[in-house]
C-alpha cells in the first residue's frame, strides 16, 4: 500500500485519515498472464495501481489484426478512464502481458473517494494530465519516425518494460512485422 500512497502523495499531500480511507477501498487482485484488466464492448468497471507486472493498451484495427498502442508498467494507474469516468463501453482492452498485482479501486469505491477527500478531484486531474502528457511524448515518434527509430524509441520510452514484453507485442507497437523486428535487432547489434 504504501507504493499507492506515496504515487499518490507528488499530486497532494493526504493526511492519515485520507490515507487511511484510500488503502481501505484498495483491494487486491491478482490475474495471471494473458488475462483481461478491460475488454472491450464492456463498460470499465475499475482502476488499478499496478504493484507487479506489465499491461498493454490494445484493440483490433478494421482488417482484425491486433493493435497494442501503450504499454504499463509498475507504480502507475490504469484504467480506460475517459470510459471509466463516462461508464461508456469500451473500444479497447486492456490485458496483461506478465502475471500481474493491482490494488483495484471499484467506480462507487473511485466516486466516494471522490466526494469524501476534499483534493481527490485534483489529484485526478493531475494524474491523467500526468499520463496524457507520458502517452503523448511517447507516442509521438511513433508517427513520423521509421520503424529503426520507432523501436529505439520505444527502447526509450520502456526501458524497464523491454525485455519482458513479448516481441509479438513490441513488434504490434512499433508497427511492423515480427520478422521485420528481428531484422531490425539484428542490425542494431
Amino acid at each position: 500500500m504504501q507504493e499507492l500512497l506515496d504515487y499518490l502523495q507528488q499530486f497532494d499531500t493526504l493526511n492519515e485519515q485520507q490515507a487511511e480511507l484510500v488503502t481501505s477501498k484498495a483491494k487486491l487482485l491478482e490475474l495471471p498472464k494473458e488475462a483481461y484488466f478491460s475488454e472491450a464492448g464492456k463498460v470499465p468497471k475499475q482502476v488499478g495501481f499496478i504493484l507487479e507486472g506489465v499491461l498493454r493498451f490494445c484493440y483490433y484495427n478494421n482488417k482484425g489484426q491486433e493493435v497494442t498502442h501503450y504499454f504499463v508498467g509498475e507504480g502507475q494507474f490504469i484504467t480506460d478512464f475517459p470510459r471509466f469516468e463516462a461508464q461508456i463501453i469500451s473500444a479497447e482492452y486492456i490485458q496483461t502481458v506478465t502475471g500481474c498485482k493491482l490494488l483495484v479501486f471499484t467506480r462507487e469505491d473511485w466516486d466516494e473517494l471522490l466526494a469524501t477527500i476534499v483534493t481527490w478531484g485534483a489529484i485526478e486531474t493531475k494524474m491523467v494530465k500526468k499520463c496524457l502528457n507520458e502517452s503523448i511524448s511517447r507516442r509521438s515518434p511513433m508517427v513520423s519516425n521509421d520503424a529503426t527509430e520507432r523501436y529505439l524509441s520505444f527502447l526509450e520510452s520502456f526501458p524497464a518494460l523491454a525485455t519482458r514484453i513479448p516481441l509479438a507485442y513490441v513488434a504490434s507497437y512499433v508497427g511492423v512485422t515480427q520478422q521485420s523486428l528481428s531484422r531490425i535487432r539484428k542490425n542494431l547489434r
